[in-house]
């Protein structure tokens, strides 16, 4: 099952190539599990495992971390939570935003309120 359309997945690739890999992205996708409060939003794939991908992480304990996340393990989650991707969600901001945003929610937003106040130094 994949979890990305094809557009994503070759911007993903682009994001994680080495002449890209240190940048601040945008999110290119956003994952969720309905009914609970785990989200990813996904900046790039790694070149040499495309079965991990970066991004900011969110499990639904209060504590969202950016980080790698193993594919393989969203996708086993597939047969019992059905892993969703966003597909109306756009990254408007780098995920450094999103980040700071998140640490002061405590869980991923996007919330444009709470992304525009994160732009501004802390």
């Amino acid at each position: 099952m994949n979890l990305f359309t094809d557009e994503q997945a070759d911007k993903l690739r682009e994001n994680g190539s080495p002449e890209n890999r240190d940048k601040d992205h945008c999110p290119v996708v956003k994952l969720f599990l309905p009914g609970t409060r785990c989200t990813w939003l996904l900046t790039e794939l790694d070149p040499e495992d495309e079965n991990r991908a970066f991004g900011l992480c969110d499990l639904g304990l209060g504590f969202p971390e950016l980080g790698y996340v193993d594919l393989h393990e969203l996708i086993t989650l597939q047969f019992a939570y059905q892993v969703t991707n966003d597909l109306n969600f756009i990254g408007e901001y780098p995920i450094s935003v999103y980040a700071r945003a998140a640490r002061r929610e405590q869980a991923i937003t996007v919330n444009r309120q709470h992304l525009q106040q994160a732009l501004k130094p802390s």
